[in-house]
């Protein structure tokens, strides 16, 4: 004959809601690591970004900027404006990639929301459970 549940010793009841407890916690941490992974993996994408951004910049600032100038002289434009021109073309292209990237690191994308959202629920119901 098994016991009744209802009649467990206080000792009994106190490692039980120990035990659960345990568990819920061993699964918070396990979900904020899990989640805190897949943060570092978005801002290793934000990062990989930033540096394309740079890459391409250089790039193409190296290696356009000479043909883009000439065509822009070839047209009328004088050297000097035609290199203005040129410059501002790739500076606005650098700027709006790295923004891109830069927004993929920012602190609030890398925080464990769904885990602390879980805290604070679990928290509270663990406050409702005592009272």
């Amino acid at each position: 004959m098994t016991p009744d549940p209802r009649t467990k010793s206080t000792g009994e009841l106190l490692t039980d809601i120990l035990d659960h407890l345990s568990n819920l916690v061993r699964g918070e941490v396990a979900l904020a690591r899990a989640e805190v992974e897949e943060n570092v993996r978005a801002a290793g994408t934000g990062v990989g970004l930033v540096l394309a951004a740079a890459v391409i910049a250089t790039t193409a600032l190296n290696v356009l900027t000479g043909a883009l100038v000439a065509g822009l002289t070839e047209l009328g434009l004088a050297a000097g404006w035609s290199a203005l021109a040129v410059g501002i073309l790739f500076a606005l292209i650098a700027f709006l990639l790295a923004r891109k990237g830069a927004a993929a690191l920012k602190p609030s994308s890398l925080a464990p929301d769904r885990t602390m959202r879980n805290v604070r629920r679990d928290a509270q119901t663990l406050k409702e459970i005592v009272k």
